[in-house]
């Protein structure tokens, strides 16, 4: 399976520093310029998608049926196993406030948000529903509309970099993932929008050879995390 993994549009807290998680917000100015970027980029490159996913928060969802539309998909699958990662209690809050009061926040992908979950739990899942994906998509390409914390997770698994030191690389709304999988194992990663933060921090050069099988393990607490459910289907 090819993977075209990229972010949602810019809402008004992506714009406003505020964490946003499980909630949602508007639109922000801008907006469609990042879409049309990617739509156009992807156009450029050729690429002809078989198939559109997204998570099931609406800045994921709306931005997957813009490029669906375009793609002639009337069909998309949305998952809550795609979704950020659910920060609880701090929805809306400040970033700079959560970094001086939550001093683990960023730092230990294993603490969990009051009321939310941890930066684990939110790769098990994403780790899981994609690797289900691979396995189901084999020889076909598919879109995937996620967001930046489920992006630095799944960056940072199958290309077996250690999470804990790649939870604040920047992940503009112009990044563009391409995952190339045979089987479950993902064996190349280039960027095709925008560079990320793995990119421009210099952690990896692109295009990048992915860890052979035996290296990429699915760790215990990965192998623990139920399957995700059967993809919701949603028609535009």
């Amino acid at each position: 399976m090819r993977a075209i993994i990229t972010r949602h549009y810019k809402t008004i807290i992506n714009a406003s520093d505020q964490i946003l998680g499980w909630g949602d917000s508007p639109r922000d100015k801008g907006w469609k310029a990042d879409v049309e970027f990617v739509s156009t980029r992807m156009r450029e490159r050729g690429i002809n998608f078989d198939a559109v996913f997204s998570s099931d928060l609406e800045r994921s969802r709306q931005t997957a049926m813009f490029h669906a539309n375009l793609l002639g998909i009337h069909i998309i699958h949305d998952s809550t196993a795609l979704n950020e990662v659910n920060y609880g209690e701090l929805y809306k809050k400040k970033k700079k406030w959560v970094a001086e009061h939550y001093p683990r926040h960023k730092k230990d992908p294993d603490y969990v948000y009051p009321q939310g979950e941890s930066f684990r739990q939110m790769q098990q899942r994403s780790v899981s529903y994609i690797s289900m994906l691979a396995e189901k998509y084999q020889d076909q390409t598919v879109l995937i509309v996620v967001h930046a914390g489920v992006i630095r997770g799944l960056v940072s698994h199958f290309l077996g970099l250690n999470y804990a030191d790649h939870l604040n690389h920047k992940i503009s709304h112009r990044y563009i993932g391409d995952f190339l999988f045979d089987g479950k194992t993902c064996v190349r990663y280039d960027e095709l929008g925008k560079p990320s933060g793995f990119v421009s921090d210099a952690v990896i050069k692109t295009p990048f050879s992915c860890p052979r099988a035996e290296a990429q393990v699915i760790s215990a607490e990965l192998q623990a995390a139920q399957e995700p459910a059967v993809p919701a289907v949603g028609k535009i």
